[in-house]
C-alpha cells in the first residue's frame, strides 16, 4: 500500500530526503553534504552532477528499509536561483552551477539598470536588477562559456533551476514549478509565463526555458533503472516548490498576513499576501508562493543572504567555536555584547538594502571585547536583519503580524528565538516539527496524489513546541536596533566601482 510520501530536499549545503506518513511524522531520512566551490571572491559555485548524486544517494537512505510501492508520490524542494545549463542530448552540464549567493554579475545588473530596465523587470517579475536572480547567471554562461549561445540558440542546451535539474534526471520532463520560475528575473507573475521581450533584452533564448506547471500536478513518473531507485520506478513526481514557498506552505501559512522566517544559510522572511500581488516599496521581492487546483497564493519576500552561514563563518574560517551550539553557549555566558555589532555582509546586503558592495564589519570592539561578545553579536545580527525585513513587510503590507514562524537550521537556538521575539515585540512560534520545507513539498505532493485531501487537514497536523514573547525592556531592544542601523550605513558601498 502506497502510504508515505518522499521529500527531496536540495539545499545550498546538502542534499536531503525525508520519507513522511500520513500524520506528517518522518519515517526515514537521508543526507549528505556537497562541494562548495569559490573560484573568485565573491563567486560561488556547486557541481550539478555531484548535486544529483548526493541527492539520489539520500533518497536511497530515505526508501532503505520501506517495501516496493510503499512511496505514493515525490515532492522536490530547491535552493532558489541557482543556475544549471545542460547538454539537451548527453546530459551533461556545460558549466558549473551558479549559485544563488554567487556575484559575479553585479557589473551586469549594474548595466541593466543603466539601460532603464528597473521598471519593466519590478512591474513584470515582482523582483529588483540584483545578481542574486538568475537570469543574469544565465546571461554570464552564454556569454563565457566557448559555443554555449550557438549551441543554445540551435536548441540543444536546456536550463534549470535546481528543481528542474532533479525533476529532469528523474523523469525526463523539462519543467519548472512558478514559485521558482518567478525567481529568474524573466517570468511575468501576472500572465504566469515567460516573458519574450525581457528574454529579449537579455540575450536569452526562449528555447532554453524548461515548461511553467503548477506547484503541485504530475511531471512526470521515475525512470526505471537509477541506481538505488529501483524501486521508486513509476511513481509520480507531483509537488515542487522552491525551498522559501515550500517552507511557507510547510508551516501552513495559508492565510493572507501569515508569515514565516527560516533561518538557514540566509535568512528568508514570507508573507502571504493572497491571490493578488502586492507590489513593495519598501526593497521586498513579490513572488508567486503556490499554485494548487488553479488558484494562485502570492508572498512579499525578503532575503537576508547571510544568517547561519555567520555562524558557520565562526567556527570555519575564525576558528572562535568548534560548533553551532556552542555559539548559543558563548552568546548565552555574558549579558550583551558589549557594544560589540556584526554587519555579515560577506556577498553585499540583501533585502532592503540591496547593495551589492557592502562588505562584512564588525564594530564597536574594545580592549575587553572577548569571543563570547562576538559569539552573541553574531545572533544579534542574525534577529536584527529578520527585524529589518519584518518592519518593511509590515509597510507594504498595510497589515500587521501577529506572529512569526519560525524554522531553519538555526531555530534550534532558544537565545536567537527570544532575541528575535524581543526585537519585533510579537511571539515567535517553532514548530514541533521543524522540517517544514521538505514537509511543505511534500505537502504538495500529497495532495495531488490523494494522501491529503485538503488544506484544512494539513493545517491540523502543524504543532508547536515553543512559543517566544517578548521579555526585554522596549527601549533597551529600540536602542540596540538603532545602533545597528548606524553599524549597517558604516558597511555599505564599501568596495570602490
Amino acid at each position: 500500500m502506497a502510504s508515505y510520501i518522499l521529500a527531496l530536499d536540495q539545499g545550498t549545503t546538502s542534499s536531503r530526503a525525508i520519507v513522511f506518513d500520513k500524520r506528517g511524522d518522518i519515517v526515514g531520512r537521508g543526507q549528505y553534504l556537497f562541494t562548495q566551490h569559490y573560484p573568485q571572491a565573491g563567486w560561488v559555485e556547486h557541481d550539478p552532477m555531484e548535486i544529483w548524486r548526493t541527492q539520489a544517494q539520500a533518497a536511497a537512505d530515505a526508501i532503505a528499509g520501506l517495501p516496493a510501492g510503499a512511496i505514493a508520490g515525490i515532492g522536490v524542494t530547491n535552493q532558489r536561483e541557482t543556475t544549471i545549463i545542460w547538454d539537451k542530448i548527453t546530459g551533461v552540464p556545460v558549466y558549473n552551477a551558479i549559485v544563488w549567493q554567487c556575484r559575479r554579475t553585479a557589473e551586469l545588473c549594474e548595466e541593466l539598470k543603466r539601460r532603464g530596465l528597473s521598471e519593466r523587470i519590478q512591474s513584470t517579475t515582482g523582483l529588483l536588477i540584483d545578481a542574486y536572480f538568475s537570469a543574469t547567471k544565465i546571461r554570464w554562461i552564454l556569454d563565457n562559456v566557448p559555443g554555449a549561445r550557438q549551441k543554445a540558440e540551435q536548441g540543444q542546451l536546456l536550463f534549470g533551476t535546481v528543481e528542474t535539474w532533479l525533476i529532469w534526471q528523474l523523469t525526463g520532463a523539462h519543467v519548472t514549478d512558478y514559485s521558482n520560475a518567478s525567481r529568474t528575473m524573466l517570468f511575468d507573475i501576472h500572465k504566469l509565463a515567460w516573458d519574450a521581450e525581457l528574454c529579449g533584452m537579455l540575450g536569452i533564448p526562449m528555447c532554453m526555458l524548461p515548461r511553467c506547471v503548477g506547484n503541485s500536478q504530475l511531471y512526470g513518473t521515475v525512470k526505471e533503472g537509477i541506481p538505488g531507485l529501483e524501486t521508486l520506478a513509476g511513481v509520480p513526481v507531483c509537488g515542487a516548490a522552491g525551498d522559501q514557498q515550500a517552507a511557507l506552505f510547510g508551516q501552513t501559512c495559508f492565510h493572507a498576513g501569515d508569515a514565516k522566517n527560516t533561518y538557514g544559510t540566509g535568512c528568508f522572511t514570507l508573507m502571504n499576501v493572497g491571490q493578488k500581488p502586492v507590489r513593495s516599496r519598501a526593497g521586498l521581492v513579490t513572488s508567486v508562493a503556490w499554485s494548487v487546483e488553479g488558484a494562485v497564493t502570492y508572498a512579499l519576500e525578503g532575503s537576508v543572504f547571510n544568517g547561519g552561514s555567520t555562524i558557520q563563518w565562526l567556527r570555519d574560517e575564525l576558528h572562535l567555536i568548534d560548533s553551532a551550539p556552542e555559539c548559543d553557549r558563548l552568546a548565552e555566558s555574558v549579558d550583551s555584547s558589549g557594544g560589540v555589532i556584526v554587519v555579515p555582509a560577506f556577498t553585499g546586503l540583501g533585502a532592503p538594502y540591496w547593495d551589492m558592495y557592502a562588505r562584512g564589519a564588525i564594530l564597536g570592539v574594545t580592549r575587553g571585547t572577548g569571543r563570547a561578545h562576538i559569539a552573541r553579536a553574531v545572533l544579534e545580527a542574525i534577529a536584527f536583519q529578520v527585524t529589518d525585513l519584518m518592519l518593511a513587510m509590515r509597510q507594504d503590507a498595510g497589515c500587521d503580524i501577529t506572529c512569526l514562524r519560525a524554522d531553519g537550521g538555526a531555530s534550534v537556538s532558544d537565545i536567537l528565538l527570544q532575541m528575535q521575539a524581543d526585537l519585533l515585540r510579537i511571539p515567535v512560534d517553532r514548530p514541533a516539527m521543524v522540517e517544514t520545507t521538505a514537509f511543505g513539498a511534500a505537502a504538495l505532493a500529497g495532495l495531488n496524489c490523494g494522501m491529503w485531501g485538503s488544506l484544512e487537514e494539513l493545517s491540523a497536523l502543524r504543532r508547536s513546541e515553543r512559543v517566544f514573547t517578548p521579555q526585554r525592556v522596549q527601549a533597551e531592544c529600540d536602542d540596540a536596533y538603532r545602533m545597528w542601523k548606524r553599524a549597517v550605513q558604516r558597511s555599505a558601498d564599501w568596495i570602490e566601482h
